[in-house]
């Protein structure tokens, strides 16, 4: 698995996460506050397809993940 896969894997996972925690009708909910951590996870996203550069992606880097798309 490349670096980028798994950039996307950890993206969708926290979004899809923050939001059963933070929309009302679901049946994990805790806390509004949790649309905030979805929309830190878009910003990232649009801050790293802009500057063609990702924190996540550094650090499987240097834990030896293969980069690559």
């Amino acid at each position: 698995m490349t670096s980028w896969q798994l950039v996307r894997i950890f993206a969708g996972t926290f979004v899809l996460l923050s939001l059963a925690l933070g929309v009302p009708g679901s049946p994990i909910f805790v806390s509004q506050w949790w649309l905030a951590f979805t929309a830190f996870v878009g910003a990232n996203l649009l801050q790293s397809g802009l500057t063609k550069w990702c924190l996540l992606e550094s650090i499987l880097r240097k834990l030896g993940i293969q980069p690559g798309c």
